[in-house]
């Protein structure tokens, strides 16, 4: 993935993280598709400065020329009274948001509401803006450790009975693969993280 959409892989892997940490049992916001995520919020900032620069970097140099004529077009527009305003804005910032997930290999599903932002990538946003990283550190390593000590301790209490029936053993089994597919898909994604920040 190309340095102009680092700062989205970021906020993808934290989600992914907190989504690992906590069991695995939700599909984590990309963040950039939401209407209060990093693409929107500069593209209302670049309407706004009537200066279409800042939204550039989260597009690939190919597609520059095409954000740049939905720029123009969605400044001509937006001049003509409050509902066009609107109407041409949301244009705008679809537009931008699909080519910035094109551009990641992602689907464009649409915008999203604040509110699907997750948590752990509001706490990434925060960081960024105090320049402090160690509050998102903390609370990911702490869940981190919550979820692997919670399910060792369930799987290591059922191992201790799971020879004294068939039923029993196979409470254990079923906690033994909850536990290591836990730990299993955690490394695999500290794997894939460190190979990707190693491009």
């Amino acid at each position: 993935m190309t340095n102009l959409n680092s700062k989205c892989a970021r906020y993808f892997a934290v989600s992914i993280i907190a989504v690992v940490v906590t069991g695995w049992s939700a599909v984590a916001s990309a963040h950039c598709d939401t209407l209060d995520g990093p693409v929107v919020g500069t593209a209302r900032m670049a309407l706004e400065k009537r200066d279409v620069t800042p939204v550039l970097k989260w597009v690939r140099p190919k597609e520059e020329a095409e954000i740049k004529a939905a720029f123009q077009r969605t400044l001509a527009v937006r001049v003509k009274g409050p509902a066009e305003k609107e109407l041409a804005d949301l244009y705008f910032f679809e537009t931008l948001v699909r080519i910035h997930r094109a551009g990641e290999g992602a689907p464009y599903t649409g915008l999203k509401p604040g509110v699907a932002i997750d948590p752990a990538v509001a706490l990434a946003d925060k960081a960024l803006e105090s320049g402090s990283v160690n509050k998102l550190a903390d609370v990911l390593s702490n869940a981190m450790t919550k979820g692997i000590q919670e399910r060792f301790a369930d799987t290591l209490k059922k191992q201790k009975r799971a020879d004294s029936s068939v039923a029993a053993g196979r409470e254990f089994v079923a906690s033994y693969v909850i536990f290591t597919h836990y730990v299993e898909k955690l490394h695999a994604l500290i794997k894939s993280g460190a190979a990707h920040d190693s491009h």
